[in-house]
């Protein structure tokens, strides 16, 4: 069975590894912590960042929900080793969404997840669990949608954005789409109707600063 290396060992790298699994791939574990191969409770191989580079023949994908974390594995990796998409067999996509995620790079769109059309989608980003992204939005490298959230239609997010669990982003326009500013943190169950501020955290129906 063909092989897929996975940086990170927690929950979200696990979630990964099941994705990966689905597409008949058998994961390898990456963790930069010798401490972890201690404790490793899973029968799947896990290795060292420090000999990641003897495995430089695979595929690999970045299972660590932390953005900042994604971006700095990316810049120390990314020139020396080939990093693929996960896209889970039950996601679904409008009139040529699916290749314009498969001309992506280290992105993982999990079980459930809906792209409608007119998408752009950056590098690294992570669509979690039923999530649904809406007609011509624009979402930039290093963002996290996390599981059931809703982006609505001329919605865009910039940079290593966190959208968290159950989320709505409101419409935009053609003419002015909806943004949230880089870094940003949209809290679970927040309902967003206004732009965001960049490196800050929204939370509340309706959404506001709260950080």
């Amino acid at each position: 069975m063909k092989q897929i290396g996975i940086f990170g060992t927690s929950g979200m790298a696990r979630e990964t590894g099941d994705i990966a699994e689905a597409l008949g791939l058998t994961p390898i574990y990456v963790t930069h912590d010798p401490i972890q191969r201690e404790h490793w409770a899973l029968t799947a191989e896990l290795v060292l960042e420090t000999d990641v580079e003897r495995y430089n023949s695979l595929s690999f994908i970045i299972g660590i929900a932390d953005p900042e974390i994604r971006k700095s594995i990316a810049q120390r990796f990314g020139h020396s080793l080939r990093f693929a998409n996960l896209i889970h067999p039950t996601a679904s996509f409008g009139n040529q969404q699916r290749q314009v995620l498969e001309n992506s790079r280290g992105t993982i769109v999990a079980a459930g997840t809906r792209f409608t059309n007119g998408i752009s989608v950056g590098e690294f980003c992570i669509f979690n669990q039923n999530t649904t992204i809406a007609h011509d939005s624009i979402i930039e490298s290093f963002v996290h949608i996390a599981p059931g959230a809703n982006v609505s239609g001329n919605v865009h997010i910039k940079e290593g954005c966190w959208v968290g669990a159950g989320a709505v982003i409101n419409q935009g326009s053609e003419l002015s789409k909806l943004k949230i500013g880089p870094k940003t943190t949209i809290g679970s169950g927040a309902v967003v109707v206004s732009n965001c501020a960049a490196q800050s955290v929204y939370a509340g129906v309706p959404a506001q600063k709260i950080k």
